[in-house]
């Protein structure tokens, strides 16, 4: 049987430890073995070869002789193993963002040390020494990338090392407590976008060696749930996380109430959300974490969660560890700069191509495509050290794909690229998971998926806002509706990042705040267009607002409370919904009407969504056999737009036309956008086949949660949840690397 023994230990709630004895504990934690010997050899080897290519690069740092070089060798790896130690104390201290800041130092002070020890060098000045040191980090990382044939060998086993140390220092904090029977865990990895075809073809062109082999050994099985609409990350983890599809009905939207945007990339705004979904029913809330998602799912620990606007404290050794190794933070920024190089060169190959449809892929992309590299690698590190610690769930979001999909395509040989890569991430978890403080059960899924096509305003050469201004009122008296049309999701887990930074106190945040100061209003930061469409819409007070999320956008009429009825929406102007629905790039247009409800509006026919009576063509046949279920469910969310517009589908190719400036879509609906994967132990059962939903996701995870013994007894009746008995009561299906 699976172990269902609940952990009592997770209920104690630790008192929070003071700084020098926070930074003690990580020094006492360090130990040499024969694992460091042998890192410390291929170390100097490597140092050898990037030293000597850094003092031919740099005319700044000169070494007499080969002797001199050799004994600098020694000095650096010396000095580096009594430093660091030292550093990953002083970083653990500090947490945040001042392990950030002394992570992009730490290579600087271990060469400048050693430089100032050996008699035979010299360096010009400081600022050579930091460049030295980003040198020397690059070529380190070409040196072990050759070394371990294109792996990730160097920064598993550095990632080895910290589990065995925090697992250590969680063992020592215990000893002398009455053993208890350990429950396994469940660590579920977000695959941000992937859609579930894509995943298929790709195990089958023996892309995904990783996937493909625990499909093909029957350890886990791969099945396709559909996410309704809206196909977006936030309603996708509210309902996920929550069991709640009501309170999310786009990534952005308008609430009439309080006449304001929100926008659930901001901090505030996702905060805000968290509080209405909040009743004690979260995924997480039994001692469970929370790493880079947008809500927390009442986790007991949330690390870079948008809503919680933070970065990890002073107790997430894993983050300070990662900051201070060569092989994390230097070593994400190296690849990261690999990473926008090679973006470049996809982009003008593109160009060079003429490939279409194609969106620009500079600006914000281009700053941010190196940081999903570093979040990544640090992601990987903050599991290791919750399954070090023992967490019971852990639930974990990675935005590569996601990312690049959005601009460069779907299916674009860029996009498969990094499904390769996170591929590769769940192999690592795997290599760890066999250093984990209890046996972790593996379930990987994706929030949505994503549909190609050009944009409507690359096929109409006008945009969503600019159509519902020419009709609204006829075209009459200037009218220009408020807007939030244009790209923000990416700047979320950044601006949770700075909000956390500006927060704290000392010279870094300090620093930081002088920076960033135009982008700060009441201690949040909002980088991107997010903050300037709602300030836009807050100071003007538009009569209609125009919302987009994929190709999913949605009208506002704010002079009127609650939502209007055709006919309200008629007499007001006249023109907008005959016209909407005449537009070749809009699809659908849904409404309410006074006597049917709400009706689904296509060129040459009607659906009505409550009885699904059909008169003329069915404007709904080109969306697929859920979009009746998907709409209705979608206009009983709260503050739905008066109007809900979903654009064209191209018939057979399934391009989608986004009313953003987004090659790679969702949001609504066509095309792959609501075909998310859910790979999970073959032994287990879903709660419905085929899942439908992300409060049918919850549902499922619910169940398998409780059986693991891993849910606490609710203080009042949960929403339903998978019957124990549907888990067979055989020999539990582990993490496939899960200790042997």
């Amino acid at each position: 049987m699976l172990v269902a023994t609940v952990n009592p230990e997770r209920d104690v709630v630790a008192t929070r430890p003071g700084r020098a004895r926070v930074g003690l504990r990580a020094l006492r934690g360090w130990r040499p073995t024969m694992r460091r010997v042998r890192s410390t050899l291929r170390s100097a080897v490597t140092s050898f070869i990037v030293l000597a290519g850094t003092f031919w690069l740099l005319p700044g740092v000169t070494a007499s002789n080969l002797a001199a070089l050799l004994g600098l060798v020694v000095l650096v790896a010396a000095v580096g193993a009594l430093l660091r130690p030292l550093l990953l104390a002083i970083a653990t201290v500090l947490g945040g963002f001042g392990a950030l800041v002394l992570g992009a130092m730490v290579q600087a002070i271990v060469l400048y040390v050693a430089l100032w020890l050996a008699p035979d060098t010299h360096v010009a000045n400081l600022p050579v020494v930091f460049g030295a040191s980003w040198v020397a980090v690059a070529l380190a990382a070409l040196v072990n990338w050759f070394a371990d044939a294109g792996t990730d060998d160097t920064f598993v086993s550095e990632t080895v090392r910290l589990m065995d140390r925090v697992r250590r220092i969680e063992e020592k904090a215990k000893r002398g407590t009455p053993g208890v029977a350990c429950p396994d865990g469940l660590l579920v990895v977000q695959l941000d976008g992937v859609p579930a075809p894509l995943l298929r073809w790709a195990v089958r062109a023996g892309n995904l060696p990783n996937v493909g082999r625990w499909l093909r050994t029957r350890s886990h099985r791969l099945t396709t749930w559909h996410t309704g609409i809206p196909a977006t990350t936030p309603a996708a983890q509210a309902g996920i996380l929550y069991g709640d599809v009501r309170r999310v009905p786009a990534f952005r939207w308008y609430e009439k109430d309080s006449r304001r945007l929100l926008v659930t990339s901001r901090p505030r705004d996702a905060a805000e959300v968290e509080r209405r979904l909040a009743g004690g029913q979260g995924l997480l809330r039994d001692g469970g974490v929370s790493i880079s998602n947008v809500f927390s799912g009442d986790a007991a620990t949330c690390l870079l969660t948008v809503s919680h606007a933070a970065l990890p404290g002073r107790n997430a050794r894993g983050y300070a560890a990662f900051m201070t190794s060569p092989y994390g933070f230097t070593r994400a920024v190296v690849v990261g700069i690999g990473e926008l190089i090679r973006e470049l060169h996809q982009a003008r190959v593109q160009r060079r191509r003429d490939v279409r449809p194609r969106v620009s892929r500079g600006g914000a992309f281009l700053a941010l495509r190196p940081a999903t590299t570093l979040l990544r690698d640090l992601n990987v590190t903050l599991i290791a050290e919750q399954m070090a610690r023992g967490a019971p769930v852990i639930f974990c979001d990675f935005v590569d794909y996601d990312e690049v999909a959005h601009h460069a395509g779907p299916a674009r040989p860029e996009s498969l690229d990094v499904l390769e890569s996170l591929d590769q991430v769940l192999g690592i978890l795997q290599r760890l998971s066999a250093e984990a403080a209890r046996r972790y059960h593996l379930v990987v899924l994706s929030d949505h998926g994503q549909s190609q096509g050009a944009t409507f305003r690359q096929r109409f050469e006008e945009s969503l806002e600019e159509v519902v201004a020419r009709l609204a009122r006829g075209g009459t008296n200037g009218h220009r509706p408020g807007v939030a049309t244009r790209t923000v999701e990416e700047w979320g887990r950044v601006n949770a990042l700075l909000t956390e930074a500006v927060g704290r106190q000392g010279p870094t945040a300090a620093a930081t705040r002088k920076v960033i100061r135009r982008h700060t209003r009441d201690g949040e930061v909002t980088l991107g267009p997010a903050d300037e469409e709602a300030k836009a819409i807050a100071e003007r007070d538009p009569d209609t607002v125009v919302i987009a999320s994929g190709n999913l956008g949605m009208v506002y009429l704010t002079r009127y409370p609650g939502k209007l009825t055709r006919d309200v929406i008629d007499a007001e102007h006249p023109e907008l919904i005959a016209g909407l629905v005449a537009h070749p790039g809009v699809g659908v247009v849904v409404v309410d009407e006074a006597e049917h409800g709400p009706v689904a509006l296509g060129r040459r026919g009607r659906h009505r969504l409550r009885d699904g009576h059909v008169e003329g063509n069915d404007p709904l046949a080109a969306y697929g056999p859920h979009a009746r279920e998907d709409l209705r469910r979608h206009q009983e969310m709260d503050h739905v737009g008066d109007l809900v517009l979903i654009s064209a589908v191209e018939p057979g190719i399934d391009d989608v036309a986004a009313f953003e400036e987004l090659v790679g879509s969702h949001g609504g609906l066509g095309g792959w956008q609501t075909d998310a994967l859910l790979l999970y132990p073959s032994g287990w059962a879903l709660e419905s086949d085929p899942v439908v939903g992300p409060d049918g996701v919850y549902r499922t995870l619910l169940g398998w949660l409780k059986t693991l013994g891993l849910r606490e007894p609710d203080a009042e009746a949960p929403p339903p949840a998978v019957p124990d008995d549907d888990l067979p009561v055989a020999a539990p299906v582990r993490l496939p690397s899960a200790g042997g």
